[in-house]
């Protein structure tokens, strides 16, 4: 009796203890298998090898180096008032604004009144017009008189001619006077009111003049008023002295602006500056764009699209070129996760795409996406591989989770 009494505690004790023991058998083969890291790329023979697996490689767009035939390229521009169709009205005579006929968004007729003023200045020059009238028919008469007498016989040829003479000389200058006052709306009679009228027909854009306002000739400042035909305006363009073949007078562009995404505006080239700005390095281009439907402001900020024909050399990305020290460096696929680096001569670089003119053959296949990326992987491994570096120790991201 007394030896199964003991064997039954031992045999309990010993089940127990095998569950205990067998516990984390069963925990640690539920757990899932740890992913393997994929392996690091490495540097062999000046190339960069990835394993197939890496997922960088998923990063890494490669695109085919094409001829270069077509080139488009993207110019900074802006719109502003066409000056051909264009008036800018300041006063010829000091005075103070007197009414205001007409303002922003108006549109006027060649000839119409835009403001009066009260002007002494132009009343003096009235005046001076009808002192010139007078002197001029006081002179014709005179130069009557000189006639009858002279062929009464009482009077000299040489005062006859200077009759003559002086009636001329009073012609001369009521014409004068006469014109100067005509010529800012005024007529024969001294009012002092000088009309500021509009020599084109258009739309008023600009008004800088208030009522009551003191105006002078020479005190500068904005036009007080400007009066343009908005349906077709000029754009200047900011081109690079590489793109002046394609920007000759009567060559074509296209323009967008950021008001009408997606839309485009057609455009020719009028004239070009002889001088390049020596601030931005840009040479100023003239265009003009029909504006019919009124939808294009002055002083928007637009780019002009232009097509360049291009002989020789192979058009790439613009983002997949990198500049390595002063060399120009783009990224060759040799093989599928295979890259070397290859210098290469830039016949153009644009915001948008790049000319190779040498280094880089038509159907090669370089990185174009995520190019700094590679850049610096490789330049992390040619350091760790260049003599007396310690190599670079990769940072171990697995985290151990036993006790």
């Amino acid at each position: 009796m007394s030896k199964s009494t003991f064997s039954l505690p031992r045999s309990g004790s010993a089940l127990a203890l095998c569950a205990a023991l067998a516990l984390p058998g069963c925990q640690q083969a539920s757990a899932p298998p740890a992913e393997p890291e994929p392996t690091p790329p490495v540097l062999q023979a000046g190339q960069l090898h990835y394993a197939s697996n890496h997922p960088q490689l998923a990063l890494l767009a490669v695109t085919e180096a094409r001829p270069a035939s077509v080139l488009r390229v993207e110019l900074p521009a802006r719109l502003v008032w066409n000056e051909e169709r264009t008036q800018r009205i300041v006063p010829a005579f000091a005075g103070r604004v007197a009414a205001i006929r007409a303002d922003l968004g108006q549109r006027v007729q060649a000839g119409t009144t835009l403001a009066l003023l009260a002007s002494p200045d132009f009343g003096q020059a009235q005046a001076d017009a009808a002192k010139a009238q007078a002197d001029q028919h006081l002179a014709q008469q005179a130069l009557a008189r000189q006639r009858e007498l002279f062929t009464a016989g009482i009077v000299a040829r040489k005062e006859l001619e200077q009759a003559e003479a002086d009636a001329a000389r009073a012609h001369a200058e009521s014409a004068r006077a006469l014109a100067r006052t005509q010529l800012y709306g005024g007529g024969t009679g001294v009012s002092q009111q000088l009309a500021l009228r509009s020599g084109i027909d258009g739309v008023v854009v600009e008004r800088n003049l208030n009522p009551g306002q003191e105006l002078r000739p020479d005190q500068g400042g904005p036009a007080l008023f400007v009066v343009t035909d908005p349906r077709s305006l000029w754009v200047q363009i900011d081109a690079r002295e590489g793109d002046l073949d394609s920007l000759r007078p009567g060559d074509r562009f296209t323009l967008q602006v950021g008001a009408y995404p997606g839309e485009t505006f057609s455009g020719r080239v009028t004239a070009s500056a002889d001088a390049i700005d020596p601030a931005t390095r840009t040479i100023k281009v003239r265009g003009v764009v029909d504006n019919a439907d009124r939808r294009l402001k002055a002083e928007m900020l637009a780019t002009a699209h232009v097509a360049e024909n291009r002989s020789g050399g192979v058009v790439v990305p613009a983002q997949a070129v990198v500049l390595a020290g002063r060399t120009h460096q783009v990224y060759v696929q040799r093989a599928p996760g295979v890259f070397e680096p290859r210098s290469v001569t830039l016949a153009h670089e644009g915001p948008g795409e790049a000319i190779v003119a040498s280094g880089l053959a038509a159907g090669e296949k370089i990185v174009a996406g995520n190019v700094l990326l590679l850049a610096q992987q490789w330049q992390a491994l040619a350091q760790d591989a260049a003599p007396g570096t310690p190599p670079a120790r990769a940072k171990d991201t697995h985290k151990d989770t036993q006790p």
